[in-house]
This record gives C-alpha cells, sequence and structure tokens, in this order.
C-alpha cells in the first residue's frame, strides 16, 4: 500500500466513523424519544409523516441514505462501511427509517442501482434516494406461489400491444401501502417450479390494474406500508418499464437479497445492542440476596453469552459484506451470516428479558418491543431452516469438486 493510498483509506475510515458518530447522535438524541413514546408502533407515531419529518431532519444533519449513490444524494458507502452505521441507526426500531436506510427501500436502492437505466435510474432511484418517494419489492405469493422457493412464482406477464400485462397475488409485501412504486417480479416464461423465466417489472403505485389489498396482521409494527397483499389485475406496462432483461429476474433477485440479509443482520444488531445495554443498567442496579444482580454468577453467564454473540455477529457480518465488496456473490458468506445473526439477535434479546426478568417483559423497558420486532428476522429474507440447506449444499458440492478435482 501506498503513502498516499495509505493516507485515503485512514481519511475514509475517518468519515465513515464521523459519519457513525453524528447517525448514533442523532438516533439516540431525537428519534429513540419518539419510539418510546409510541412503544415502537410507527403507525400511532405517524407512520409515512414521520418518516418525512425525521427524513429531512437528517437530510439536514447530512447523514441521510448512507449507502445511496453519490450522484443521487446517498453518501456512497461500502458494505463494509455501512455496517457500523447502519448498526447505530438499528439501535431505535425508528432509526434506519429516519436515515432512508430500511427495508424494502435500502435494498430496492441498492438493485436499482446496479440493473436500472439511466432514465429508470432517474424516475425512480433519485427519488427513493432523496426519501421524495417509497417502494415495494412484489414478490411473495400465497401458497403454492414463490416464497422460501421463488422457482413457484405464478404471477404471470404476457405480451400485449406496445408491452406486458401483469396478473397475480402477491402476498406479505412490505411497504405497499403509501408506497411510490413497485418493483414486480412475474413469469415470463416457462412453469411454476422451474428456475428461470422470472421478469422484474417497474410500476408506479396509481397504474391501473394494481390494488392493494389488506394488511396481514403481524407481531412486528415498525415497518412503514405494512405488510400487505398486492393484487395485479390486467396491469398493463410499456416495455421500459422491464427492469434489467427479460428473463433474467432470478438473476437479478441474488443482486438484491445478498447485501439486503447484511444490512438486515446490520440493522437488527443494532436493536440487539440496546437490548442488550438496558439489561446491563438494569442488573447494575438491581440488588438481590445482598448483592448486585449483575455480580450474580448466573446474571454473569447470560452477560457473557450476550457478548459473544455480538461480537460473533459483527465477525461474520464483516466477513460476508467483505466478499460483497470484492464482487463476489458471497452467497455462502451472506447465508452464514444471516441465519447466525437472526438466531444469535434473538438469543441476546431473550437473555436481556431474562436479566430483567419482569421488567424485561414490560413497556417499562425496550426489551419487550424489541423481542417483537427481532423475533420475524428468523424468516425474513429466507428462514434459518431454507439457509442451513444452501449452506449445505454448497458445501457438499465443494467437497465433490475436490474429491473429483
Amino acid at each position: 500500500m501506498t503513502t498516499s493510498t495509505a493516507e485515503e483509506t485512514a481519511t475514509g475510515r475517518t468519515e465513515v466513523a464521523d459519519l457513525a458518530a453524528r447517525t448514533r447522535a442523532f438516533v439516540r438524541d431525537e428519534v429513540l424519544p419518539i419510539e418510546d413514546r409510541h412503544d415502537g408502533d410507527v403507525t400511532e407515531a405517524g407512520g409515512d409523516v414521520l418518516r418525512r419529518q425525521l427524513q429531512a431532519r437528517a437530510r439536514t444533519l447530512g447523514i441521510l441514505a448512507p449507502h445511496g449513490p453519490v450522484e443521487y444524494g446517498g453518501q456512497g458507502l461500502s458494505m463494509t462501511e455501512r455496517a457500523r452505521v447502519f448498526e447505530e441507526a438499528g439501535y431505535a426500531l425508528f432509526g434506519a427509517m429516519a436515515i432512508n436506510a430500511a427495508a424494502p427501500d435500502e435494498g430496492n436502492m441498492h438493485l436499482l442501482d446496479h440493473v436500472a437505466t439511466s432514465e429508470q435510474k432517474a424516475r425512480f432511484l433519485g427519488p427513493l434516494v432523496r426519501g421524495e418517494a417509497r417502494s415495494a419489492f412484489a414478490m411473495t405469493e400465497p401458497a403454492p406461489g414463490a416464497g422460501s422457493d421463488p422457482a413457484a412464482l405464478q404471477t404471470s406477464a404476457t405480451r400485449v400491444a406496445g408491452g406486458w400485462r401483469i396478473d397475480g397475488h402477491k402476498l406479505f409485501i412490505t411497504g405497499a401501502d403509501g408506497a411510490d412504486f413497485f418493483i414486480i417480479m412475474a413469469r415470463t416464461s416457462g412453469e411454476p417450479g422451474e428456475r428461470g423465466g422470472g421478469t422484474m417489472f417497474l410500476a408506479p403505485a396509481e397504474t391501473a390494474g394494481l390494488r392493494i389489498g389488506r394488511h396481514v396482521p403481524t407481531i412486528d409494527r415498525s415497518m412503514v406500508g405494512g405488510h400487505c397483499e398486492v393484487f395485479f389485475d390486467g396491469l398493463e406496462l410499456p416495455d421500459d418499464a422491464v427492469l434489467g432483461e427479460v428473463d433474467e429476474g432470478f438473476r437479478y433477485v441474488q443482486v438484491r437479497l445478498g447485501p439486503a440479509r447484511m444490512t438486515h443482520v446490520m440493522r437488527w444488531l443494532g436493536a440487539a445492542v440496546r437490548a442488550h445495554e438496558t439489561a446491563l443498567d438494569y442488573v447494575t442496579s438491581r440488588r438481590v440476596f445482598g448483592q448486585s444482580l449483575g455480580d450474580q454468577g448466573i446474571a454473569q453467564h447470560l452477560i457473557a453469552e450476550n457478548e459473544i454473540d455480538l461480537a460473533a455477529t459483527r465477525a461474520l457480518l464483516d466477513v460476508a459484506c467483505a466478499a460483497l465488496d470484492s464482487g463476489s456473490p458471497a452467497a455462502q458468506e451472506t447465508s452464514i451470516a444471516k441465519t447466525f445473526g437472526a438466531e444469535a439477535i434473538g438469543r441476546i434479546v431473550d437473555r436481556a428479558a431474562q436479566l430483567c426478568g419482569g421488567m424485561g417483559v414490560s413497556a417499562d423497558l425496550p426489551i419487550a418491543r424489541i423481542a417483537r420486532e427481532v423475533r420475524p428476522f428468523r424468516i425474513y429474507d429466507g428462514p434459518s431452516e431454507v439457509h442451513r440447506f444452501a449452506i449445505a449444499k454448497r458445501a457438499v458440492k465443494a467437497a465433490r469438486q475436490r474429491m473429483e478435482g
């Protein structure tokens, strides 16, 4: 490494550390009080109105969209660089939303930046990065449609004069209510169960034939726009609505999913840190059997296990992010980090609740609502069981290649 390169690297690290520190201050001083007043329920706290207010403040502070392309107003951080910034944002359940780094918009920005045409970027990516619009990614369908097995995709896109007609039924589409546009996965060739034949389409929310159905009731409450049913009934889109190439949608899904899984880990890791810190404060001040709870051996065991899970999650996350930054698909690394992280975060929050006793499951502390929000992460972006299946398949395949080579 040359001297100039070393200096540039050091400067870059300093700038990222400063961004993380400013994000930390904003989230803890301005976002947390709002979350605490409303028990982490974003609808009760103001929904999209709140989002716009917080993002306007983040823009003023120069911390909006740390991952977004610089040319559209973002900070342009790499996966590795954004890890600690997103963790600081995730300390509050509304924190990622406040800096415009929440799902699904954050993942959709990454996808559009890598796949969209210049015209599509100007129309959809720019407003998304600047916080002027929200988006949704319409992939999951009711059984027997696409879910953990994307190849089961049933929503169809058929050729019509000047474009495409889309028909289908999506389920559990995060952020759908109030989204300004949708990225839709539809089948343009092949049959459900076949690996190829998917295509992505960009559809403004007001397009005729696109209808938002009910909100699916879930235990988590921090996502603006909920998790909704979405119906496509004769939705007609022009040829320039195709995102990427026809029949290549499943390939583009992988462009989005690996990084999006890691940014989920970053955000929920921040929430786990808050739960752990809350428990540490509690056991330090709480006295039982004549001494501080924090001095009790069984409490120390739980604290140590939390410290280990936090450190291990960060380490696996950093390995996966470095692989992604190198240009690798990092399928194995991201599956491992996502699976371990989702389960470790759940363990951390659960131990924190146990350390705080009855207070840990009350609304007087934030731990119960954090537990409510992080539990679905073992399902969202691929259940742990599906990731384990994929991890094992890759390991066996690599072993066979070694034996045959």
